[in-house]
């Protein structure tokens, strides 16, 4: 698992606005901290309107990524897994989207 990588990914409902059920996830976590029992995700939706929430983006489909639909990453949704959900590896985002993704998660946390 490593940086910029897309899983398959199983979030428990938590009752909550919190994503949940099988879908997609950016892996956000450095590869250096892979010792740890759970991992830092970015859930994706296939609902186009949640792009309309700040620090989101659209991901469209390709062969680096291999989604079947274009997606919002919804990076207010940042959240540690257990890496027992993760089931399988999709593929990865491209570079210019992972420095997009690192960005808006440098804006949510208020950091420069």
């Amino acid at each position: 698992m490593r940086e910029g990588d897309i899983y398959l990914v199983e979030i428990p409902s938590s009752g909550g606005h919190e994503q949940a059920g099988q879908r997609p996830a950016i892996i956000v976590q450095v590869s250096s901290l892979e010792r740890l029992p759970t991992v830092l995700i970015v859930p994706l939706t296939s609902k186009l309107r949640a792009a309309d929430f700040p620090f989101t983006f659209i991901i469209e489909p390709d062969n680096l990524n291999n989604l079947n639909v274009v997606s919002v990453a919804l990076v207010f949704q940042l959240r540690a897994i257990d890496k027992r959900r993760m089931k399988n590896k999709i593929g990865k985002i491209e570079q210019i989207k992972l420095e997009l993704l690192k960005q808006r998660l440098k804006e949510i946390m208020g950091l420069k």
